[in-house]
């Protein structure tokens, strides 16, 4: 018998299977696209249950698969738009911050209220877009440590990098996802009222 933790991806879609499906809808506001990316997520999940090492729950570790999977479905629909104006003018990211790092100019609060739920379906609709935007390592590094919490030594090892090139690149990564919301409409210059 193997040692270490037991799942059963048998009741998956008995115990995960509508939480999973709402989490996907309310990012993809589409319910076939949604329906698909639980049935990705089960599939990758069973493939990969041999390296579930239960430092999680069972139900975490499937959102965690299910929150790449919807990365990954914005990244297949990448646009163009977004991409290119993403790819103007990066040398000039550097102008924010001053020789030690910090803010050369504090960026202006953004005028997002998230109490009004159509401005937060948008802020996110276009926060994935962004995100999935991102050249692949970029978008994993900045969600293995924004969206999944992980460390900056466990990132380094997933993903074989260094310490210093981790921070560089959740740097651009968070330039680069300011200024894709800011053309969104979504940063100080044109967020809603």
């Amino acid at each position: 018998m193997k040692d270490g933790p037991q799942i059963d991806p048998e009741s998956w879609v008995d115990r995960y299977g509508d939480a999973l499906f709402h989490f996907a809808l309310a990012r993809v506001k589409d319910r076939e696209i949604a329906e698909d990316l639980v049935q990705e997520t089960f599939l990758a999940a069973v493939k990969a249950k041999d390296r579930f090492k239960g430092k999680s729950t069972e139900k975490t570790w499937l959102f965690g698969i299910l929150k790449h999977k919807v990365i990954d479905h914005y990244r297949k629909k990448r646009s163009v738009i977004y991409e290119q104006d993403l790819s103007k003018g990066t040398e000039d990211l550097d102008a924010f911050f001053n020789a030690k790092g910090a803010w050369s100019t504090m960026p202006e609060n953004w005028r997002l209220n998230p109490g009004k739920s159509q401005e937060v379906r948008e802020f996110i609709d276009h926060f994935y877009q962004c995100l999935a935007d991102l050249p692949k390592k970029t978008a994993e590094v900045f969600a293995f440590r924004e969206i999944d919490g992980l460390s900056t030594k466990e990132i380094c090892k997933r993903l074989n990098i260094t310490a210093s090139n981790c921070r560089v690149i959740l740097y651009r990564a968070r330039m680069l996802l300011r200024k894709c919301l800011e053309l969104a409409g979504l940063g100080p210059s044109g967020a809603a009222e």
